[in-house]
């Protein structure tokens, strides 16, 4: 069973322009469960456009990114996506070098991570990576037209087979360092699903599309979170066989408290909560807090559960309840002193 008790990680995104230097600041603080940095001061590693690679009819005009179903290559560019996705699945081709792997382009801050990573092999707990979840893709790309992908049958299938396939290429990848590997679906569309611009998407349709992205990184030997920085239909996100719930408690655990019996029952089954109890999407919150502030709140917020606190705390990690890549630098890096500290009282 996977037990992290209490340890640190981040949620992804750092407001640095050095990879390097990002790598270094995230082992430094997070020494059992360093991950590999996103810096969306660089347009290649958006929430978007990190992981959009290799999918059949995307486009770029622009800042603008799409699909182009009505051109005439997007029959064979589909053709070929899924020839190439039963051939890494059925193990004809090997998934390093696929189209499902990142790119030179795209893959600077993992890069440096797995290097730093087999510099401090034997250091450290657990290695963690993160892909845009499927929901939040299918959402946030649009058709040549202005129609969301989610809508379209052979999208929503490309889309969520290729963002498995993306998390699973990093599990196979930093296994090469650890026996645990961790991937984040960060999936901040949850928290529009139900809103008028989301009508036509069940809450089934919803649950599968997260339960196929879960089970091909778990099927890759990895431990599977979803992550949603705000409020969503938590029975969805609960309902997907995920292996890590991570979410704001810092700002919404009076709303997912209101599932008090399926957390419980997800704490039960062995499943872990990322407490994302360091605030990064309000500065002036983030100013205010310290250490011992947010001791108090995880107090509260675990005494609420109502289950033995033993229990919570070898089954949680403690994180940010969102990435840093849009603080100042000089808050960024408190967050992330923040996280490490809070875990060590925790732990004590």
């Amino acid at each position: 069973m996977f037990r992290p008790e209490a340890r640190a990680t981040l949620i992804g995104s750092l407001p640095l322009k050095d990879h390097r230097e990002a790598t270094e600041m995230i082992f430094s603080y997070m020494r059992e469960i360093p991950l590999w940095a996103q810096l969306p001061c660089y347009e290649d590693e958006r929430l978007l456009s990190q992981f959009a690679e290799g999918l059949p009819g995307i486009r770029k005009d622009g800042d603008r990114l799409y699909f182009d179903t009505a051109s005439a290559e997007f029959e064979a560019e589909l053709l070929a996506f899924f020839e190439d996705y039963l051939a890494v699945t059925e193990g004809a081709a090997p998934l390093e070098g696929s189209r499902f792997a990142f790119s030179e382009r795209t893959s600077r801050g993992f890069s440096e991570f797995l290097r730093m990573a087999e510099e401090r092999r034997g250091t450290y707990f657990a290695l963690k990576g993160q892909v845009t979840g499927p929901f939040t893709m299918l959402t946030g790309l649009k058709d040549q037209e202005g129609k969301l992908a989610i809508f379209n049958p052979m999208l929503k299938d490309a889309v969520t087979k290729a963002m498995a396939m993306k998390g699973r290429y990093q599990v196979e990848q930093m296994r090469r360092h650890t026996d645990i590997a961790i991937v984040f679906l960060d999936e901040p569309a949850l928290a529009g699903f139900g809103s008028s611009a989301m009508v036509g998407i069940t809450k089934e349709e919803a649950t599968q599309i997260l339960s196929e992205a879960v089970a091909g990184i778990k099927d890759a030997g990895g431990i599977c979170g979803i992550h949603v920085c705000a409020n969503t239909d938590w029975p969805v996100v609960l309902e997907s066989g995920l292996d890590v719930l991570s979410f704001d408690a810092y700002g919404f655990f009076d709303k997912i408290i209101l599932y008090r019996e399926q957390l419980q029952d997800f704490l039960r089954s062995g499943g872990t909560i990322a407490w994302g109890l360091i605030p990064t999407l309000n500065q002036d919150d983030l100013e205010r807090e310290d250490a011992d502030s947010l001791l108090d709140r995880w107090q509260e917020c675990t005494a609420m559960l109502d289950l033995p606190l033993e229990t919570i705390k070898a089954q949680a990690i403690i994180t940010p309840s969102c990435g840093t890549g849009l603080l100042p630098r000089k808050l960024a890096e408190k967050a992330l002193a923040l996280t490490a500290r809070l875990s060590e009282s925790i732990r004590k």
